[in-house]
C-alpha cells in the first residue's frame, strides 16, 4: 500500500511545502494540510502501518525523524527538536514510542 492510496498527492505536496524549512514542522498543522485529520480510524491505521517501517507495532524516535520521507523520498528529515516534540505529543503512556491508538488520537487532536 502506498500513502497516495489514502491521501491525495495534491494535499501531500502542499503539506510538504509548508514544512520545507527546518524547524517548521507542526504535527497538527501537517495532519490538517495532508488531509489525514479528516480520515477514518481505519485510514489512520493504514498510514500508521506505513510509518512503522520495522513492523514493531510502534513508531519509534528514528522512524519519527524520517516521518516526512514516508510522504516523499526527497523530503527532509525532522530535526532533533521537531522529532522530540512530535514524540512527546503522541506518546501518552510514556514508553518512548507511539502505538496505533496513540497515533489515531494524535491525528484527531
Amino acid at each position: 500500500m502506498s500513502i497516495t492510496d489514502i491521501l491525495s498527492q495534491k494535499n501531500i505536496d502542499a503539506a510538504l511545502e509548508s514544512v520545507k524549512a527546518a524547524g517548521s514542522f507542526d504535527h497538527k498543522s501537517f495532519f490538517q494540510k495532508v488531509g489525514l485529520a479528516g480520515k477514518s480510524a481505519g485510514d489512520a491505521k493504514k498510514v500508521f502501518e506505513i510509518l512503522d517501517r520495522d513492523r514493531s507495532g510502534f513508531i519509534e524516535e528514528e522512524e519519527l525523524s524520517l516521518f516526512l520521507q514516508n510522504f516523499s523520498s526527497s523530503a527532509r528529515a525532522l530535526n532533533a527538536a521537531e522529532t522530540s516534540a512530535f514524540l512527546k505529543a503522541g506518546d501518552s503512556d510514556g514508553d518512548g514510542m507511539i502505538g496505533l491508538e496513540e497515533f489515531q488520537a494524535l491525528v484527531k487532536a
